[in-house]
């Protein structure tokens, strides 16, 4: 390289530097000026929606503020500092987030929030109405319904919204509407909460940021009984896990859904609902390999599509059955071994020692599709495996033995009454109707459906708790080619070893 090409890089770097050391001596400003500018927007945005009957009141009350601050000891100076210190916090807000909201509303944006408001008038319009001054009316604006509002990159993000006192918010299908035509008016592809206070009569709308696609299966910080089922929003938790994100540089923390089972869970069974291609299987792959760890797996595969292949004569993998005769067998061993756990345990605890070692190893048995195997059992005249489930699934909790089973929602008719009376932990995946979700979280979604929602994509419910969104890391079947290489790479770092054939044939040996 030639004196003159490394004299010309070292004034580039030389000056790349020092913009670098002005930066950093002007970010306090940045901040302050950034925090300002916000400040002035939402002051502009309050005088806008303050009726025009209330401005001078208003005026009135700000200045006789501002007389009693100027006449106190040093109010002028403490005034000062008070808006200095709002304006770096809002500011340092802002650049934390790295979503900055669009800081004076223009035209347009008027316009959005006035057709917004004529869209929900028919809603939210009562003929017998006696109130002077309506919230919702065909001439009215929409000043008088939106309290709140913020728009980012030109689309509303987040809505505080009051609407009658006579509408009936107690009715799920008259706040879906609701917020089903909230959602299409403020831009479709993206994912919005609603939540209702209904003392209040106050509605508010904030716009989702996607969840992480980019998690793998990996080793989990988890304690005994504890099972990552996926990740969630920040605000829904009060946790956060170290996991490793592609595309990002060293562990993220990310707040996780977390079942617990173990002798004092209230939601020792789960269930898995979704649509064909929603990553059911994937989500059973996922437990599979975290329950290996300190348990033992029995795998019974109704479709018998060879999803869980790769678990075969693993180490802690008891079997993994897909016919019918093998399913029937292993069934009634599970039932058997529930009964041998709970005799166990209750004689240990009646001379006051501790269980042994093998009863206190969680059992876990997987169920894939038990409506394909039902059917196959009432065409055949045998009986149905959703039977068997009953002993493991009612006394499980006492015994060690966690039942989860996956189906999908051309089979949820065939699921018997045991598995749905006892599956107190839920989870939904794939772009499912609301109903649907009702239906088996026996709670609705504060958000709607994801569109184009990405595998292993739904809600979780445990027991009594709320509706969460929900993101099933990547756990693909490592023999699967169209796969990607890392995540099927991550899978097979987790696999146990292998382990010698015990030639037991039918029930799994134990």
């Amino acid at each position: 390289m030639s004196r003159w090409a490394l004299s010309w890089r070292g004034g580039l770097d030389a000056v790349r530097t020092g913009a670098d050391g002005v930066l950093d001596i002007l970010h306090p400003l940045i901040v302050l000026g950034r925090g300002s500018r916000l400040l002035a927007a939402r002051g502009s945005a309050w005088w806008r929606r303050t009726p025009r009957e209330r401005r001078v009141p208003a005026l009135f009350l700000l200045a006789a503020s501002g007389v009693v601050v100027w006449l106190l000891p040093y109010g002028p100076v403490l005034a000062g500092t008070a808006l200095l210190g709002a304006a770096g916090w809002y500011g340092r807000q802002d650049a934390r987030d790295g979503s900055e909201e669009d800081p004076e509303p223009g035209d347009e944006e008027w316009e959005r929030l006035q057709a917004l408001y004529e869209a929900l008038v028919p809603y939210f319009v009562m003929p017998e109405d006696p109130s002077p001054e309506p919230i919702f009316a065909h001439d009215g604006e929409w000043e008088r319904a939106f309290e709140d509002f913020a728009f980012r990159a030109g689309r509303l993000s987040s809505l505080l919204m009051r609407y009658p006192a006579y509408f009936r918010d107690g009715e799920a299908g008259e706040r879906m509407r609701i917020e089903q035509l909230l959602a299409a008016k403020s831009g479709r592809g993206r994912e919005y909460r609603f939540w209702w206070d209904e003392e209040r009569n106050l509605l508010e709308m904030r716009v989702l940021d996607p969840l992480p696609t980019g998690i793998h299966a990996q080793p989990f910080v988890t304690a005994p009984g504890e099972t990552v089922l996926g990740f969630t929003d920040g605000d829904a938790v009060h946790r956060t896990m170290p996991v490793a994100v592609a595309g990002e540089e060293g562990p993220q923390d990310v707040p996780p859904v977390v079942w617990r089972t173990g002798a004092r869970s209230t939601e020792p069974h789960l269930l898995v609902m979704g649509i064909p291609g929603a990553g059911t299987s994937t989500l059973l792959r996922s437990v599979a390999l975290q329950a290996v760890r300190r348990g033992e797996v029995l795998v019974v595969d109704g479709d018998g599509g060879g999803e869980f292949a790769c678990l075969a004569a693993r180490f802690g993998v008891l079997g993994i059955e897909s016919s019918l005769p093998g399913a029937l067998a292993s069934l009634e061993w599970v039932v058997r071994e529930t009964e041998r756990r709970l005799l166990t345990a209750s004689q240990a605890r009646q001379h006051g020692e501790h269980a042994p070692d093998d009863v206190r190893r969680p059992l876990w048995l997987l169920v894939d599709r038990p409506a394909v195997l039902s059917h196959l059992a009432r065409a055949e005249g045998q009986t149905d495996p959703q039977e068997l489930l009953r002993v493991p699934l009612r006394h499980g909790r006492a015994a060690g033995v966690h039942v989860v089973v996956a189906e999908q929602f051309e089979g949820a008719e065939d699921l018997g009454e045991a598995v749905l009376t006892h599956t107190r932990a839920r989870v939904v995946l794939g772009s499912a109707s609301p109903e649907q979700v009702q239906a088996v979280l026996g709670g609705a979604p504060q958000t709607g459906p994801a569109p184009d929602a990405p595998p292993g994509r739904g809600f979780a419910r445990l027991g009594a708790g709320p509706v969460l969104r929900l993101q099933v890391p990547a756990t693909p079947d490592p023999y699967d080619e169209s796969a990607g290489e890392a995540e099927r790479a991550a899978v097979a770092a987790l696999l146990p070893v292998r382990t010698a054939p015990s030639g037991h044939a039918g029930a799994p040996a134990h």
